[in-house]
């Protein structure tokens, strides 16, 4: 397997093994553990961390360039993140004033709330602004793709872009969805 080190006498643990790590593994690993955390990038970050923290103590086993190491740190990950979870419902709920009981769920009402003035403010636009911020903000076309789309310049596509961004703006402000500046 590639993950062990051929050599007889492995070299003692370094930063090198660390960075090679993080430079070969880090944004696969980091996207796998925030995925599994529900999209929770400062767990994911401290997962990962504890991850190769376990991989740089057993670096002279592990060659931290090798894509083979990739299982055995998708596996610490998920380990990781499961021992986490039971053990957050293994602890009883602290009693006593934390302030916890104060903070705000989402429960979805805020963003379709948000999502239903954004629609309102898109279509007091012209035809032509929000067929712009269509092909580029909501698609996600380029400024050429969207100017040869709609049969016209780019520079056209970018100052009708510019100008419904800013109406839009304006409209979301005057409904008190964006703070000013």
């Amino acid at each position: 397997m590639e993950r062990c080190r051929s050599t007889a006498r492995a070299p003692e643990p370094t930063e090198e093994f660390l960075k090679a790590l993080y430079d070969r593994h880090g944004s696969v690993m980091l996207r796998f553990a925030a995925r599994l955390t529900g999209g929770d990038w400062h767990r994911a970050e401290d997962v990962f961390q504890e991850a190769a923290i376990r991989a740089w103590q057993h670096s002279r086993e592990l060659d931290p360039t090798a894509e083979s190491l990739r299982p055995w740190l998708f596996a610490v990950i998920r380990n990781l993140v499961i021992d986490g979870y039971r053990g957050r419902q293994a602890r009883p709920p602290e009693d006593g004033e934390s302030g916890m009981d104060q903070v705000p769920v989402p429960d979805g009402v805020d963003h379709a709330l948000t999502r239903q003035v954004v629609v309102e403010a898109m279509r007091e636009l012209s035809p032509l602004h929000r067929e712009v911020l269509l092909h580029m903000y909501y698609v996600g076309r380029s400024v050429s793709q969207t100017a040869e789309l709609l049969h016209v310049p780019p520079g056209t596509v970018k100052s009708r872009s510019y100008y419904a961004l800013r109406a839009l703006r304006d409209s979301l402000r005057s409904r008190g969805l964006t703070t000013p500046g």
